[in-house]
């Protein structure tokens, strides 16, 4: 402690790793706590259901995606909500978006063609959220069931507040992240994509 006080640049660096450790080790608290956390415990219905999107293959929906639909047609079976919004926009060379395979999906299950909307826009989870907003807005619509996996929650029920929705975070243990790695390769990317998007907000 005398070495780091005698020399004020160390002081400050090791300042600014306990902080940038401290940082870390709350993100990831609050990652780990609401993947844990189904509001719609809580919550019996919303204004909509609102699927995140995930990767598609020319129009069929990856097991990560198949997940989270799966567990839209739960919340909606049980009256969560009259209304699905499925989000994402299309990568390059697809022939369809994520949006269109989801709600293509959802209407094969037996969800009325009139109950889902896609909304083909974005590439990130804020910009696809945005679009959402905006056409919650025009239906004037306020709160939502946000569905994507677990590690997900803090960082989009974050977005969906600022971006003035009020979210439900109920999310999917049955996609296609089933394993022990595949789930720990979740919480690590989140703890800091959560970090990230408090520091940017974007």
């Amino acid at each position: 402690m005398r070495l780091l006080r005698s020399h004020p640049l160390l002081f400050a660096v090791a300042i600014l790793g306990v902080l940038a450790v401290g940082a870390v080790a709350l993100s990831a608290f609050k990652v780990w706590n609401e993947a844990h956390h189904d509001d719609a415990s809580l919550v019996d219905r919303a204004d909509v259901i609102v699927v995140l999107g995930a990767a598609q293959y020319d129009g069929t929906p990856s097991p990560i995606f198949e997940g989270r639909l799966d567990h839209a047609i739960l919340l909606f079976e049980q009256d969560r909500a009259d209304v699905v919004f499925v989000l994402g926009a299309n990568q390059p060379g697809d022939r369809t978006t994520e949006a269109e395979a989801g709600r293509d999906y959802l209407v094969a299950r037996g969800i009325p063609t009139t109950s889902v909307v896609a909304l083909p826009v974005g590439h990130t989870s804020f910009t696809s959220l945005r679009a959402a907003s905006r056409a919650m807005r025009e239906r004037g619509l306020s709160n939502a069931f946000l569905v994507s996996d677990p590690w997900h929650n803090a960082r989009i029920e974050r977005m969906a507040a600022d971006l003035g929705i009020e979210g439900y975070t109920s999310a999917t243990w049955t996609s296609g992240a089933r394993t022990e790695e595949s789930r720990l390769s979740g919480y690590v990317r989140e703890t800091f994509a959560y970090l990230h998007y408090l520091v940017t907000g974007g």
